[in-house]
C-alpha cells in the first residue's frame, strides 16, 4: 500500500512537471544577434561590447512577454564584408528580432543596408558617423555623432584651453578618422580658430616622424588626433620623443584599456571626447552596472561595454511597448524611445539617433579621469 502511495505521489510530481514546469520554459526564446569585432584590429572594442551584453544580462530579467530572451553571437573580425555575412546569418539562419552591433562605423553601414532592405532594426554602441542612420528607418545608435563630438572637441579647445591655433593628424585610410578631422577643423575655424596643419596618414603606419616634425614647425597650441588608439599610442609616443608638448585631444576611438599599456607614459595628459564616465550623470541602472562590474571585473567600467548594455536595454523596452516581437513593430518602438533610464544616463532616439551628453576625459595616472559633461 505505502509502495503504491509513494508511486503515486512521484507521478503527480511528474505530471506537475510536465503541465506547469515545462510551460516556463517551452515558450520560444525570443533571440537578439550580437554582430560585434572579437577578433581582428579592434577586437578590443568588440570585446567589451560583448562583456557588457554579458553583465546586463544578469542584471535585468532575461524574459519578455512571457518568453525568454537569447543572444546569439557571431564574430564579424573587424571586416566590412564579414560584418555583411553576419548580418545574413543572423536574420537569415538565426531569425533574430534584432542586431545589436557592428561597433565601428564602417562595418556598421554594410550592416546597416542589409538590415534596412530586411527590415530587422539593428543598432550601433558605437557608430558615430552621421551617414549611419541617414536615410534609414530600421537603424539606429546609443551614442552621439562624428559632428557632435568633433565640435565638443574644437569647442574644448578654443575656449577651456584657450588654443587659437590647432595641428590635425588624421588616418586618411578611415572614414570616421577623415569626418572627424574635417569636422573638427570646420568648428574650429567657425570660432575663429586657425587649422596651421592639417596632416594625413595611414592606418598600419609604424613612423609619424615626418607629420610630427611638420606639426611641430607650425607650433600650434593644440594637437587633434581623431584616430583609432593603435595609431595614436604610437603618435604620442614619437611625439614625445620629438619634445612635443602641446596639449592633445582624440576622440572615442581610444576609449580602451590596452592604449595604456601602448603607450605608456606618453599618453600621460591626453584627452578626449568619450560616450561616458561613471561619474557623470549615474541612473539606478548605471549605478547598479558600476558595482557589478568591478566585483566581477575590477578596474575602470569602460564606455562600449556600457553602450552595449544601453542597447539591450532599448531592445527590451522597445519590445515590452510593442507588445510583440515582430521586428517591424519593435523598429516603431525603438524611433519613440523618450527618456529611457539606461546604463549611460537618459536617452531619447530622434531619426534612428540617440540624443545624450558626450563627455571628456583625461589621461592621469593609469586611468581616465573625469573633466567635463557637453550637453547636446
Amino acid at each position: 500500500m505505502r509502495r503504491s502511495i509513494a508511486s503515486f505521489a512521484m507521478l503527480v510530481v511528474l505530471l506537475s512537471f510536465m503541465l506547469f514546469g515545462a510551460t516556463t520554459y517551452s515558450a520560444e526564446p525570443i533571440k537578439i544577434g550580437f554582430n560585434l569585432e572579437m577578433t581582428g584590429p579592434v577586437a578590443g572594442y568588440g570585446q567589451m561590447g560583448w562583456e557588457g551584453a554579458q553583465l546586463i544580462k544578469e542584471l535585468v530579467p532575461m524574459e519578455v512577454l512571457g518568453r525568454p530572451v537569447q543572444f546569439v553571437l557571431v564574430d564579424n573580425k573587424s571586416d566590412r564584408v564579414e560584418s555583411s555575412n553576419a548580418t545574413s546569418r543572423l536574420i537569415e539562419k538565426e531569425k533574430v528580432v534584432a542586431i545589436i552591433g557592428p561597433m565601428i562605423s564602417g562595418s556598421m553601414l554594410a550592416a546597416g543596408d542589409i538590415c534596412e532592405k530586411k527590415q530587422v532594426p539593428v543598432l550601433g554602441p558605437a557608430s558615430t558617423s552621421p551617414l549611419t542612420t541617414q536615410g534609414k528607418k530600421y537603424v539606429f545608435r546609443a551614442c552621439y555623432t562624428d559632428s557632435f563630438q568633433a565640435e565638443i572637441a574644437a569647442k574644448y579647445a578654443y575656449e577651456d584651453l584657450r588654443a587659437r591655433k590647432a595641428a590635425v593628424l588624421f588616418d586618411i585610410s578611415n572614414d570616421y578618422c577623415v569626418a572627424l578631422g574635417r569636422y573638427f577643423k570646420d568648428a574650429f575655424e567657425g570660432l575663429g580658430g586657425k587649422i596651421v596643419a592639417y596632416t594625413p596618414c595611414n592606418a598600419g603606419d609604424q613612423d609619424f616622424s615626418a607629420q610630427l616634425t611638420a606639426i611641430k614647425t607650425a607650433n600650434p597650441d593644440v594637437i587633434y588626433l581623431p584616430n583609432y588608439y593603435e595609431e595614436v599610442s604610437l603618435i604620442l609616443r614619437q611625439a614625445k620623443d620629438l619634445g612635443l608638448t602641446q596639449p592633445m585631444l582624440s576622440a572615442d576611438g581610444v576609449d580602451v584599456p590596452e592604449i595604456f599599456q601602448i603607450a605608456g607614459p606618453a599618453i600621460e595628459g591626453l584627452m578626449h571626447t568619450a560616450h561616458w564616465h561613471e561619474k557623470a550623470g549615474m541612473t539606478d541602472i548605471g549605478k547598479t552596472y558600476i558595482a557589478a562590474y568591478k566585483a566581477k571585473h575590477g578596474g575602470e567600467v569602460n564606455s562600449f561595454g556600457a553602450l552595449t548594455a544601453d542597447c539591450v536595454l532599448m531592445v527590451l523596452d522597445a519590445i515590452k511597448r510593442a507588445g510583440s516581437a515582430d521586428p517591424k513593430k519593435i523598429r516603431d518602438a525603438l524611433e519613440a524611445t523618450e527618456n529611457l533610464e539606461v546604463v549611460t544616463g537618459y536617452l531619447s532616439i530622434e531619426k534612428g539617433d540617440a540624443v545624450k551628453a558626450a563627455v571628456i576625459r583625461e589621461a592621469k595616472g593609469g586611468k581616465w579621469e573625469f573633466k567635463s559633461v557637453a550637453n547636446p
